[in-house]
């Protein structure tokens, strides 16, 4: 039985296979960061800013729910007052989630589609097409948690804008050049499921791929060559003149 020995032949041949894989990769990694590159930021990152602290309303004065009366509706983790359309409402921690209770009467608040389209056009000044209910987030918000409601704006950008079905929060805004961003960022990053980690198991496998083409290619390098290749950088000898003289 003949033992299996890695020849130089043997390493060539696999070398020259990894290689066109992994280049094919090199070619989608200088493509997707070409874009990304080429792109505009800030149309990217969807009409600036989304702190909804710049759009908030000023409180009005008089008499507020007692918040300790708010363990009524059940274990309480925190509480924050925050401007909801304008009206004082109460975010309130449980261990089962947030709930929103109105801060004049105790009410429970529920964000519904009208709530949600309010909040949106607060960050997006353009016509809703429609509002629709998600009970998880999908790829664009995949940075956020709980249910939401999605608006559809009528604008030449096809802007998306999200919010929280919980808080009434804003969430996020997206577009057609986030879209395009984003899909050669999971080019780029090589996280086709999720596009939000560059530390999965594939990008980590091409990685030593590409340390073993290296040293693989190092070896191959030196194997290609001998000794009759470096003749050039031998030094000629100068021939030795003898002068010989006769005797007189």
């Amino acid at each position: 039985m003949s033992k299996f020995r890695l020849s130089p032949l043997m390493f060539r041949k696999i070398h020259k296979w990894v290689g066109l894989v992994l280049g094919l990769q090199f070619i989608l990694w200088t493509l997707s960061g070409s874009m990304m590159a080429l792109l505009d930021k800030d149309k990217v990152r969807t009409h600036g800013s989304h702190d909804m602290a710049a759009h908030g309303h000023v409180l009005p004065q008089g008499d507020y729910f007692d918040p300790a009366k708010l363990a009524e509706h059940g274990p309480v983790l925190g509480v924050n007052i925050v401007d909801l359309m304008g009206y004082p409402v109460y975010e309130v921690r449980t261990p089962r989630g947030v709930k929103l209770v109105d801060a004049t009467d105790g009410t429970l608040v529920k964000v519904d589609p009208d709530t949600a389209t309010y909040v949106a056009q607060m960050m997006l000044n353009a016509p809703v097409a429609s509002v629709e209910p998600m009970a998880r987030p999908n790829l664009e918000t995949r940075d956020h948690s709980g249910p939401m409601w999605r608006v559809n704006f009528a604008d030449e950008d096809n802007s998306t804008g999200y919010v929280s079905a919980q808080t009434g929060r804003f969430l996020e805004l997206r577009n057609d050049y986030y879209r395009t961003w984003d899909f050669f960022w999971m080019l780029h990053n090589m996280d086709y499921a999720n596009r939000a980690s560059f530390n999965h198991p594939l990008i980590i496998f091409v990685a030593f791929g590409t340390l073993w083409l290296s040293i693989t290619g190092f070896y191959l390098l030196f194997k290609s060559f001998n000794k009759n290749d470096f003749r050039w950088l031998r030094r000629r000898k100068k021939p030795v003149i003898r002068v010989i003289k006769e005797a007189a």
